[in-house]
């Protein structure tokens, strides 16, 4: 009766959080374990949540992969980490970064930020100085150095 009980309310918990957007099971576990639910009743809320189809990690490798490469115009190194903090494997991880990078390719999310931090302007990347700040921002978010120098040096003969 009693584990009825606390299973329900982590079943419930679980709701919740999968309410507010789409968790991978690491990171439920993770909260559930956090919120005091034993090793045993998580085993069943997450067992029962892969049946129900709430939780699936291939799904939620997608829109994650796609949310970041697209809405937030991250590189595939800093995509993969994401993933893989997330309890995603690092071969699912590149797969999956792969198939978002068919519809926007590094290249064009650098050439969307470039645009974006130069305010559209042709001469903005001219400036040395300006190009090596560019080039930490882009490598920040994950973007291969070689890929970052080809686009500035493009961007400059435009």
């Amino acid at each position: 009766m009693e584990n009825d009980r606390l299973r329900e309310k982590a079943r419930q918990r679980a709701f919740r959080l999968l309410a507010l957007r789409a968790r991978s099971e690491k990171e439920l576990r993770a909260k559930l374990t956090e919120k005091g639910f034993d090793g045993e009743t998580v085993d069943r809320v997450v067992a029962e949540l892969h049946e129900l189809h709430y939780l699936d990690d291939r799904s939620f490798a997608r829109e994650w992969a796609r949310n970041l490469a697209v809405n937030r115009l991250l590189g595939n190194r800093r995509i993969e980490a994401s993933l893989r903090e997330k309890g995603i494997p690092a071969d699912a991880a590149r797969q999956v970064t792969d198939t978002v990078r068919e519809e926007i390719s590094e290249k064009e999310a650098i050439r969307r930020i470039v645009r974006k931090k130069t305010k559209g302007q042709k001469h903005a990347t001219s400036d040395d100085k300006e190009k090596r700040r560019l080039a930490r921002s882009l490598m920040g978010k994950g973007f291969p150095p070689g890929l970052i120098f080809e686009i500035l040096s493009i961007r400059e003969e435009e």
